[in-house]
């Protein structure tokens, strides 16, 4: 493991790697049990046939991108692209699920064609520098607002969207049964924090662990009833005929039904149908590249893992791995595989190598068969490590020179539109597209990158025909 990762000359040890990996795998379980749900909204498909699609796509695309990149990341089908999977192509549109895995390969063809003749890069150095820099305070912020929501922190009123929720127990606006999982997780963000402050080693990952202790013992001591209202895990579960579900419902449908459109032509007519497969393809890529793009930047720098020339390491490699997940996601029957942002978990304990991805990779083939341990992390524990993770992230706003306005404008739309829309691509669109338009209103037309023009509109094109 030394020899290959090369762990002592990134400054980490075995040890921190594999714990590293554990806390990735904690702080991203969740997609297993979330995806899964998504997608059996489908009539064509089983909850357990996605979880085991969703497990296997995870564990190739964390191996690929620990062996070949040498990065302790991880990758799962990514959280807005399986909605847009579900929701938008397959209900609103109305593909069948295979038709849609269809739009899913050709994706992961299409990246693995750009990725082999280099264009991956040329495109992430078209990025201006202001949008760089805010990339990981804008992921910051966006994976702490989501564990802001999954803790019940930061809840949606109806009239201003976002809102603190009510701790008002002695008027009866809040009871205490739904109260103390978002007051342990907000306790276990500072206790991370002292924790961290401390030098304590593996501070995430005991903080997940500690909150979901308490979380268990506060319910049995405080709340009537509480095992038997919370979503207990099923150790009686049928685990095989999730396996039997996933090789009859979901491996390799993309190829023996994925390609006949025909019941959607006949509905739509043939132009309709070209112009739908191709902005919705423009979709999927465009949303796909940048987020991985977004992630690989955002994790590494949160890390100081950049070069001294400021780029990724092996990023071309990473960007391969990508491409490979997002192929044999399609194969397996679920929506884009991308690298993960509750990556930077891991990144925060310390992982600095591949190894941490074989760990967080060995814990996505274990859950394969214990599906239901992975229910036992309540989601209240891992919010608090997101949040955290955001604050690490943060740290990036100092690159901004905020008293620029042509810097600070874009960089400001990338931070602010991440966590508002729920979407990192949408961030470096919006900051790309705000660098283009100051940069023309200014005068100084000869800076902008030829790649960047070309992305910019792109990203125009993609709203006004696919939103």
């Amino acid at each position: 493991m030394e020899a290959f990762f090369r762990v002592k000359e990134h400054g980490s040890t075995v040890r921190t790697e594999i714990v590293a990996g554990l806390t990735t795998f904690m702080a991203m379980a969740y997609i297993l049990m979330v995806n899964a749900g998504m997608f059996s909204a489908l009539e064509e498909v089983t909850y357990g046939a996605v979880y085991i699609a969703t497990a296997i796509s995870a564990v190739i695309g964390t191996l690929c991108i620990g062996l070949l990149a040498n990065l302790p990341l991880a990758q799962a089908s990514g959280m807005g692209l399986n909605a847009f999977f579900v929701y938008t192509v397959c209900m609103g549109f109305g593909l069948t699920y295979a038709n849609a895995l269809v739009l899913v390969l050709i994706d992961g063809v299409i990246f693995l064609i750009l990725t082999a003749t280099g264009l991956r890069k040329v495109i992430f150095d078209a990025i201006p520098a202001p949008v760089k820099a805010a990339i990981s305070a804008g992921i910051g912020l966006f994976i702490a607002f989501l564990g802001l929501q999954n803790a019940g922190l930061v809840v949606d009123d109806g009239a201003t969207l976002v809102n603190l929720r009510s701790f008002n127990v002695l008027s009866g606006n809040a009871t205490w049964e739904d109260l103390f999982p978002t007051v342990i997780t907000v306790l276990t963000v500072f206790v991370i924090g002292a924790l961290a402050k401390k030098k304590v080693k593996g501070a995430v990952m005991w903080g997940i662990l500690g909150a979901a202790a308490v979380y268990y013992a506060m319910g049995f001591l405080t709340v009537p009833g509480f095992y038997e209202s919370a979503v207990a895990p099923n150790l009686t579960s049928d685990f095989f005929g999730a396996f039997r579900d996933f090789a009859a419902l979901s491996f390799g449908k993309v190829f023996t039904q994925g390609f006949d459109f025909s019941t959607y032509i006949a509905a739509h007519g043939t132009f309709d149908f070209v112009v739908m497969f191709v902005t919705t393809m423009l979709a999927f890529c465009m949303v796909d590249m940048f987020d991985t793009l977004g992630t690989l930047y955002g994790a590494c720098s949160a890390g100081n893992m950049l070069t001294e020339k400021g780029e990724v390491p092996n990023m071309n490699r990473a960007m391969l791995s990508d491409a490979i997940a997002t192929c044999c996601g399609a194969v397996c029957g679920t929506s884009t595989v991308t690298t993960f942002v509750e990556s930077s978990s891991g990144v925060a304990e310390g992982g600095r190598t591949g190894l941490a991805a074989m760990s967080t990779a060995f814990f996505f083939f274990i859950s394969m068969f214990l599906a239901p341990v992975a229910q036992l992390i309540p989601t209240y524990a891992c919010a608090a490590a997101l949040v955290y993770v955001g604050v690490l992230m943060m740290s990036s706003v100092r690159d901004v020179e905020w008293s620029d306005p042509a810097v600070a404008v874009p960089a400001f739309m990338t931070m602010a539109i991440m966590p508002l829309t729920y979407n990192i691509s949408y961030g470096i669109a919006f900051g790309l597209i705000g660098y283009i338009f100051v940069k023309l209103f200014t005068g100084k037309v000869k800076e902008i990158n030829v790649g960047t023009w070309i992305i910019g509109a792109l990203f125009a094109v993609m709203f006004f025909v696919s939103r």
